[in-house]
């Protein structure tokens, strides 16, 4: 007998338990495994605790009994060993998503998560403030170049200053062609 294998005439045999046939592949297993850890995973499920416990500790023992090759053989030829009652075998499919209220410790991460985004924003904003650095600075074209007006129109009337076009001749495109 395989150590921590349980016999069919205890109760179901590992493969109902992740609700998958004998034929299943190491990557059914891992996918069955994963969901139905979800559902009965003591931190997430709705069971009353004992009974989420020893239904996680099933799955688990399960899952380690089937996902190595070598035990895996050694439960397939004590399942064979013991006739086994017709049980209905459902697949998992792959759509199968369980959405669930976050856990203390998933607020927790992402509270600190805020916080660290704050604190870094206060940080970098009072250090520059602190070495006398302008938060905005404007560019230095409308610096340096004068207000353009209309005809009439003073800027300060209309509300736009627009700086005028630079006549520096390096910073015009060549009409030249080569």
């Amino acid at each position: 007998m395989v150590a921590g294998c349980e016999t069919a005439s205890t109760g179901p045999n590992h493969y109902q338990l992740l609700r998958l046939p004998p034929t299943a592949s190491a990557q059914d297993l891992r996918q069955a495994f994963r969901s139905l850890s979800k559902l009965y995973h003591p931190d997430t499920t709705l069971l009353p605790a004992p009974q989420a416990e020893e239904q996680f500790r099933q799955l688990q023992l399960a899952y380690l009994t089937l996902n190595d090759p070598e035990r895996r053989r050694a439960y397939d030829s004590q399942l064979q060993a013991v006739p086994l009652q017709p049980a209905p075998v459902r697949r998992l499919e792959r759509s199968l998503s369980v959405r669930r209220a976050l856990s203390g410790g998933e607020w927790f991460a992402l509270v600190l998560l805020g916080v660290a985004l704050v604190l870094s924003l206060v940080l970098g904003l009072s250090l520059a403030w602190w070495r006398g650095l302008e938060l905005v600075t404007p560019p230095t074209s409308w610096l340096d170049a004068p207000a353009v007006q209309t005809a009439g129109t003073s800027g300060a009337e209309t509300g736009h200053e627009r700086p005028a076009p630079s006549a520096d001749p390096a910073l015009q495109p060549s009409l030249a062609v080569s």
